[in-house]
């Protein structure tokens, strides 16, 4: 049966959404995206479709619980790990045919996925890309601590007020969050379409978000907060890419790790933006990610070409 552009494959008695640019037989390894929250959806990461017109196939999709994908609104925190979402994406790369051949790019949360996932060296991975992601989660939160620290008079006490008094779903905390997220995750005035897409799927299902992260990209309590990828970067055998922002929630501090870490990494920090470059800086992180996987493609090419000659 022929693949569909769009669709659903089936993960166990669950669905996962998919959407695919380009063609999947396509000699070059398909871009397969996976979204940060964890409990965001592909939405906010549409703008990379256009690297298929250039560098090969690209799949986006929507994990489980949010978007397109079967979601579970009764399922407890005991269910929703980062073991869940790896097997998921493993699921779909098999699904899909691409087993073989592709690149991860994880953004957020879903560079810390894809780092676990390269970490048990598939034998089809031909790259990475870890997008604005922090190495571990302590260190995200000691870095999120001194940045709230340097909001406007007031915002602070206002946030650590409602997360003592476990108010955290009142306008008051939502409106205090903005400050944050308008320095830290997108400095775009007004915030793009696609961005808002993502944030209110956020907010109509906020099952995921909120038992694996908490209540803001600031306050992690849930199941993610003592979780690092640290122990897993040595074993990443691929090449590279990291991305962050100047301004980006995912400080320095928390990259790091990554760079010292995984044996062949490239790390590019885009001074004008914070949690999305790809919004921010588009026509600059388009470039970089096009010549980051010609990169790998023209490898892949030499290594077949050395083989054919024994």
């Amino acid at each position: 049966m022929a693949l569909k552009p769009k669709g659903t494959v089936p993960f166990g008695p669950y669905e996962t959404w998919y959407q695919v640019t380009g063609d999947l037989q396509s000699e070059r390894p398909a871009l397969v995206v996976v979204h940060g929250g964890p409990g965001s959806t592909h939405d906010y990461l549409k703008n990379l479709k256009e690297l298929a017109a250039h560098t090969g196939p690209v799949v986006l999709y929507d994990q489980l619980g949010n978007g397109g994908s079967t979601h579970l609104p009764d399922k407890g925190a005991d269910f929703w790990t980062p073991e869940l979402f790896a097997d998921e994406l493993e699921n779909l790369v098999t699904r899909l045919g691409i087993a073989g051949n592709y690149v991860l790019f994880g953004q957020s949360w879903g560079g810390l996925l894809v780092t676990k996932y390269a970490a048990a060296r598939p034998a089809g991975l031909r790259g990475l890309v870890i997008a604005n992601a922090p190495a571990s989660y302590p260190l995200w939160l000691q870095e999120a601590e001194r940045l709230r620290a340097d909001l406007p008079p007031g915002v602070n006490e206002t946030l650590l007020r409602h997360e003592a008094a476990g108010t955290t779903d009142s306008d008051e905390y939502h409106n205090a969050m903005r400050p944050f997220y308008e320095k830290h995750v997108c400095r775009l005035k007004p915030w793009p379409r696609d961005y808002l897409a993502s944030f209110y799927e956020v907010y109509n299902d906020p099952t995921v978000y909120y038992a694996m992260n908490g209540p803001s990209e600031f306050h992690v309590n849930g199941t993610l907060k003592d979780w690092s990828v640290v122990d897993y970067c040595p074993q990443v055998d691929v090449p590279t890419l990291l991305i962050s922002g100047r301004y980006d929630e995912a400080t320095p501090a928390t990259v790091q790790p990554f760079q010292d870490l995984i044996p062949d990494v490239r790390w590019v920090i885009f001074e004008e933006s914070s949690h999305l470059p790809h919004l921010e800086e588009p026509e600059l992180f388009q470039q970089v990610m096009k010549e980051f996987l010609s990169s790998l493609a023209d490898t892949g090419q030499k290594e077949a070409a050395g083989h054919g000659a024994l």
